[in-house]
């Protein structure tokens, strides 16, 4: 019987029922998409205050600014979330109980990982969804496109940072570990990853690096959701300032969105591998 028969897939959807509700009932996802209305509702009205003025401004300074505040939020978010999510039934004890079901290895990690990310899906669209309405009420039908967008890419985002959890949750021995190790994957990618390839590039003159800058920002996913964001060179030079080392050309949605899914993928194969060992 194949991994992917019906059988094995509905099994999988109890394991990420269960995941999903147990969020629910915590009210972790009510206390999170709180937090994503306020920052955007606040962000909207408030964002140009620096200027001497508050109000909604248009989409794009509003998308800039949510950008930077959910790179830094929406990974954190998602890492603590997954982190513990196979070692915290191991060191509960009921990892070897739940392996004892019908069910293999692969089909426990997809399940926790689906309820898991179906949890802080509803979270992003709920918390930005309630931010959106009010932004709609007062924006022409153009940028709502735009706002959705961004939406998505969150999403996205989100998921990239729960798989990488959910990977060193299989990869650590315990809690504690595998929390260090979350931490460490947002500082990495979040703060760290950009300044040493900048540095990089500066110390080389930009002879190595700089026909590879491009595709080196695609090694971080906090990077591909910035660029996502992107709707013209203007805003490309307003919001990130990549103009002269990103080309237009990889700056679609088409091709980036397929990287943001092989960036979730590729955490979970690996942590797919390391579990059945």
């Amino acid at each position: 019987m194949s991994v992917f028969s019906r059988s094995h897939w509905a099994q999988i959807g109890v394991i990420a029922d269960k995941e999903f509700h147990d969020r629910i009932r915590s009210r972790w996802v009510l206390a999170v998409s709180l937090v994503f209305a306020a920052f955007t509702l606040a962000t909207s009205y408030f964002g140009a205050a620096a200027q001497g003025s508050v109000g909604f401004h248009g989409i794009e300074p509003l998308i800039a600014s949510l950008v930077s505040l959910t790179i830094y939020l929406l990974p954190l978010i998602a890492l603590i979330l997954g982190f513990d999510a196979l070692v915290g039934e191991r060191e509960r004890g009921t990892l070897n109980l739940l392996l004892s079901y019908p069910i293999n290895r692969v089909q426990l990690l997809l399940g926790k990982y689906a309820g898991l990310a179906a949890a802080l899906t509803c979270a992003t669209l709920a918390g930005f969804g309630l931010a959106g309405i009010v932004i709609a009420v007062r924006a022409p039908a153009a940028d709502w496109y735009q706002y959705a967008g961004f939406v998505i890419s969150a999403v996205l985002l989100g998921w990239v940072f729960l798989s990488l959890a959910v990977s060193a949750s299989v990869f650590c021995a315990s809690r504690t570990s595998a929390s260090g190790v979350a931490i460490g994957l947002w500082f990495f990618f979040v703060l760290v990853y950009d300044l040493l390839l900048l540095g990089a590039l500066v110390a080389t003159g930009g002879a190595v690096l700089g026909p590879l800058f491009p595709l080196l920002l695609m090694l971080n996913p906090a990077d591909i959701f910035r660029i996502l964001n992107i709707f013209g060179p203007a805003d490309l030079h307003t919001m990130y300032g990549l103009v002269s080392v990103f080309p237009a050309s990889l700056a679609e949605p088409l091709l980036l969105g397929p990287v943001m899914l092989a960036w979730i993928a590729a955490p979970l194969g690996l942590a797919a591998w390391r579990f059945n060992r």
